[in-house]
């Protein structure tokens, strides 16, 4: 509900809030590549994505994982926080795994913009992170604070029943992410996938379910990756249906696929002029709490969306 006076809502302000503290999670493209693979870290780094997800989870063997921590932190050195080029975010192991503490060790002190936790399970998996980071943070002379949240928040079951816990959380807090590969497993599902290439009834019952949590925690939802890299028309459908539905960015899995996520994700076209015609007549009256644009009603739940989309445009 709009207030009086023009004012804008509370959910508005909180939106507003929220910006102003991470503007930098204003992101499209996240881009998977494994920790020890250095030629695949320097394509990623020109393939134009958003941020670069260094993995040191599924995509790198166990034998592997002191190396992979070695060229993280390495990498991270000389590329985290530059104001060219991707954020660094980097895929841990998880809390269940007795690994995420040298992982943790082995990246903070070369400050990574992100951390990505696996298997998350509900807010206090987040909490339980924010901890380690505070820690890390303050021993390494780094902002508190600074270093933001991403949970994988949908592989397992258990994990879709805490997706109403994420709200106030944290406020390192970045965004959630839905997987699916994991929760195939945990479920005994033999495809996530229908005949005709949709998500069948249980995943997309779980995407839609993520989109709501990112709503109430007032962070972007980030769609899953699209495995079949070779075909991009059923990339961009995806995409585009992800857009539409409220996603705002994308994870990817090869650097081809990149362009395109950041082409669908960038306001463009009828999407911008509309925004731009809410702006301009709720600016031709101010005091309106509704306006209306050939035969269309707009509030300022409206006008703060139309807002957010000319910034995330002029941004990118």
């Amino acid at each position: 509900m709009t207030q009086k006076g023009g004012q804008e809502t509370g959910r508005d302000l909180a939106q507003t809030a929220a910006q102003a503290m991470h503007p930098e999670q204003d992101l499209r493209s996240l881009l998977f590549v494994p920790a020890d693979a250095p030629q695949r870290l320097m394509r990623a780094v020109q393939s134009g994505a958003d941020a670069i997800i260094l993995d040191l989870e599924d995509m790198v063997a166990p034998e592997h994982k002191p190396k992979a921590r070695a060229a993280a932190a390495e990498f991270l050195r000389d590329r985290s926080r530059s104001d060219d080029g991707p954020r660094i975010v980097v895929r841990v192991n998880g809390l269940e795994t007795g690994m995420m503490d040298a992982d943790l060790d082995a990246i903070m002190p070369a400050s990574p913009y992100g951390i990505m936790l696996p298997k998350s399970r509900s807010g206090m998996d987040v909490q339980h992170l924010a901890a380690k980071l505070a820690v890390h943070e303050a021993q390494y002379d780094l902002r508190d604070g600074s270093t933001l949240i991403l949970p994988l928040v949908t592989e397992s079951g258990a994990a879709v029943f805490g997706l109403s816990t994420y709200p106030r959380s944290s406020h390192r807090l970045a965004g959630l992410a839905w997987g699916v590969e994991d929760l195939c497993a945990d479920i005994g599902a033999e495809d996530a996938r229908n005949e005709n290439g949709d998500w069948s009834a249980p995943f997309a019952l779980v995407r839609n379910l993520t989109l709501f949590a990112a709503a109430a925690a007032i962070v972007p939802a980030i769609d899953t990756v699209f495995r079949d890299f070779g075909d991009r028309n059923g990339l961009r459908q995806e995409a585009v249906r992800a857009q539409a539905d409220g996603f705002s960015a994308k994870m990817a899995i090869h650097p081809d696929q990149v362009e395109t996520i950041n082409q669908i994700f960038t306001p463009r076209g009828e999407m911008l002029a509309r925004a731009q015609a809410i702006v301009a007549a709720f600016s031709a009256h101010a005091d309106a709490r509704h306006v209306s644009i050939e035969g269309r009603l707009y509030d300022r739940t409206h006008l703060a969306r139309a807002r957010r989309t000319i910034a995330r445009a002029a941004r990118f």
